[in-house]
């Protein structure tokens, strides 16, 4: 199962609250308002780490580059829409809202 996340985590608990559930090693992709979680630096950085320990995190590089964040958590791999379409048509697709 590929988790996509799409809410920042500095206003809502929906990358937490996927840590939750999530079965080990299954890929998030933040993408949309999401890739602030992959912002170095912010309150979300604790949890992105704990997320890393235990999933392959994703950040689409054109929201990135939409929302100027440059600087990343170490271990977020950035993806372009070709990434993000060889991992959709690799899982299953749960959006986590």
């Amino acid at each position: 199962m590929l988790y996509m996340v799409n809410k920042s985590p500095l206003m809502f608990s929906n990358l937490a609250t996927l840590l939750r559930v999530a079965p080990h090693s299954s890929p998030i992709l933040l993408y949309e308002d999401g890739v602030y979680a992959a912002a170095q630096g912010t309150a979300a950085e604790d949890l992105v780490q704990q997320a890393l320990s235990s999933h392959p995190v994703y950040a689409l590089q054109a929201d990135l580059d939409a929302r100027g964040v440059k600087t990343l958590v170490d271990g977020i791999r950035v993806i372009d829409y070709d990434g993000f379409v060889e991992l959709v048509e690799h899982d299953h697709v749960v959006p986590w809202l």
